[in-house]
C-alpha cells in the first residue's frame, strides 16, 4: 500500500482565533512577505486541499505565483502548479470556479457517497470525482491521494477541514500564523470546531519554531515524528 502523504496544515489567524470576519469581504489576515512564504510552500507540496466552503465563499486559485518557482517544478518534472483538491459534503459546486477554471493541474473531488453521481454530472470533465465515503472520511481521502502519488498534501482550510484532519490525528505538521489584530464577532469562523483533539493539557504540541514575518509571527507546530520530511 501507498505511503499517507505528509500532512501540513497551513492556516492564518486573528488574536482572538479566527479565520475571517462575518463579512462578505474576504479579511486579509497575513502580509506580502507571509504571502511569499506560502507560496513557496506551495511550490514544494503536490497537492492543495480546502474544503467547498472555501471555495464557495473565498473563490482561490491555489495556484504557485512565483514564475520562478513554476520553472523550477517543471524542470524538476513536476506540473506548474500542484493538483487541487476538494472535500463536499453534497457535491454542489460551481464548475465556472477558480479552483476548476485556473491552471493546468488535476482537480479531484472527494465527495460523500450519496452525492457521487449527481456531482460527476455537473463536474464532467471539470474534475475527477471521487467517493470518499458517507461522511467522507479524511484519514481515506489521504490514503487515496497517496495511491495517486501525492507524497505531500498542504491543507488550507477552512475550519472545518483542519477540525477533520486534526481530530483525524494524520497531520505531521501545522504552521500557524497569527495576525495583529481582533475580529470579536462570534457569527465569524475559526480555526477549529470543537472535536476530539489528540493535543490536550496532558498531550502538548511540539513548538517547533517561531518566526516574525513583519507584523504576523508564524508557529510551526510537530504534530507527528514524521515532522520535517522532505
Amino acid at each position: 500500500m501507498a505511503e499517507r502523504p505528509y500532512i501540513l496544515l497551513s492556516c492564518g489567524m486573528s488574536l482572538d482565533g479566527y479565520l475571517d470576519d462575518a463579512s462578505e469581504r474576504r479579511l486579509l489576515l497575513s502580509n506580502d512577505a507571509d504571502f511569499d512564504r506560502v507560496d513557496e510552500e506551495r511550490s514544494r507540496v503536490d497537492a492543495i486541499l480546502v474544503g467547498a466552503s472555501t471555495i464557495r465563499q473565498d473563490d482561490p486559485r491555489l495556484l504557485v505565483r512565483s514564475a520562478q518557482r513554476r520553472a523550477d517544478r517543471v524542470a524538476r518534472g513536476e506540473p506548474a502548479d500542484p493538483v487541487k483538491v476538494t472535500v463536499t459534503g453534497r457535491g454542489d459546486l460551481d464548475p465556472a470556479a477558480a479552483f476548476f477554471t485556473t491552471g493546468a493541474s488535476a482537480k479531484l473531488v472527494y465527495c460523500a457517497s450519496p452525492g457521487v453521481p449527481a456531482a460527476r454530472d455537473l463536474l464532467g470533465a471539470a474534475a475527477t470525482v471521487v467517493d470518499g465515503g458517507d461522511p467522507v472520511d479524511v484519514s481515506r481521502v489521504a490514503d487515496d491521494l497517496g495511491v495517486r502519488g501525492v507524497r505531500r498534501l498542504m491543507v488550507e482550510g477552512g475550519g472545518r477541514m483542519h477540525t477533520q484532519f486534526l481530530t483525524a490525528g494524520i497531520a505531521d505538521e501545522l504552521q500557524l500564523v497569527v495576525a495583529p489584530f481582533f475580529v470579536g464577532d462570534a457569527r465569524a469562523p475559526r480555526f477549529v470546531h470543537d472535536g476530539d483533539f489528540r493535543w490536550g493539557p496532558d498531550h502538548r504540541a511540539i513548538l517547533a519554531e517561531v518566526r516574525q514575518i513583519g507584523d504576523v509571527v508564524l508557529l510551526r507546530y510537530a504534530l507527528s515524528d514524521r515532522f520535517g520530511m522532505p
